[in-house]
């Protein structure tokens, strides 16, 4: 049985990968608050941003975890096709629960159907995820944590999706997104509690890339990304900041001499 660290670079990636999570939710929500003040194209385009911002945050900040993930007696590569899979699954299945809320007419049920999508697609992101894994030996796991670890994500995706529903504030959106970013790394490190590895030295070369080589700068890439779109959605207009806009200047228009 070889020992594994979670941490191996101390509370540097749990703690960033924490961050990540939680903007990824923020963005994720600030975005459907957005879509549900919308119409036709635009509220497509906004649930479009949030399903990536939601599915780039959670897959950012399980591999960024991964940074920090070590076992004992044997290295760890990554299968390039399948991490790239386990992000294409999030985006696309948390798509699926984002746009069932936005487009659902009988809120709750919607809210049930996208938070069980979503959660699925959060836990079948890390799963995939931990399938890319290659090392020296072989991995188990304890089906009751990985229960578990799944409960965990469709509650804290149904409880994110609730939260796009009825709070419009920007603080207590912010709130909502430290709460989810929390439920998220739960649900990570509970999945990783789950994990045993048999390993069996030996001195092949195995397969894949390093985190270095791939996960790191890919994980780099897509925080970039969500940090700019952070930015653009804080300082782009709201439905009713526009509309409010308008009407000042017709006001302006039809007062003037």
């Amino acid at each position: 049985m070889g020992h594994l660290d979670h941490a191996a670079f101390g509370w540097l990636t749990p703690v960033l990968s924490y961050v990540m999570a939680c903007m990824g939710a923020a963005l994720g929500l600030r975005c459907t608050v957005r879509a549900l003040d919308a119409q036709g194209r635009s509220r497509r385009n906004w649930l479009i941003t949030a399903a990536s911002a939601i599915g780039t945050g959670i897959w950012t900040m399980h591999f960024v975890a991964m940074l920090g993930f070590g076992v004992t007696g044997t290295d760890i590569r990554y299968n390039v096709p399948l991490t790239l899979l386990s992000l294409l699954v999030a985006m696309l299945v948390v798509g699926g629960g984002v746009f069932a809320v936005g487009y659902g007419r009988d809120r709750p049920r919607a809210l049930l159907l996208g938070g069980l999508t979503t959660g699925l697609g959060v836990a079948s992101m890390h799963y995939l995820g931990m399938a890319a894994l290659r090392l020296h030996g072989s991995v188990h796991y304890h089906p009751v944590l990985v229960g578990l670890s799944v409960a965990i994500a469709v509650i804290a995706a149904t409880a994110a999706l609730w939260a796009a529903l009825n709070i419009k504030s920007p603080v207590a959106v912010a709130i909502a997104s430290l709460v989810m970013g929390a439920a998220v790394s739960s649900m990570h490190y509970t999945g990783m509690i789950a994990v045993d590895v048999r390993v069996d030295p030996s001195g092949e070369a195995l397969a894949g890339a390093t985190t270095m080589q791939f996960v790191f700068p890919l994980a780099v890439g897509l925080g970039s990304y969500l940090f700019l779109t952070s930015a653009f959605v804080a300082l782009s207009p709201t439905a009713r900041e526009r509309a409010a806009y308008a009407s000042a200047e017709r006001l302006a228009e039809t007062s003037a001499p």
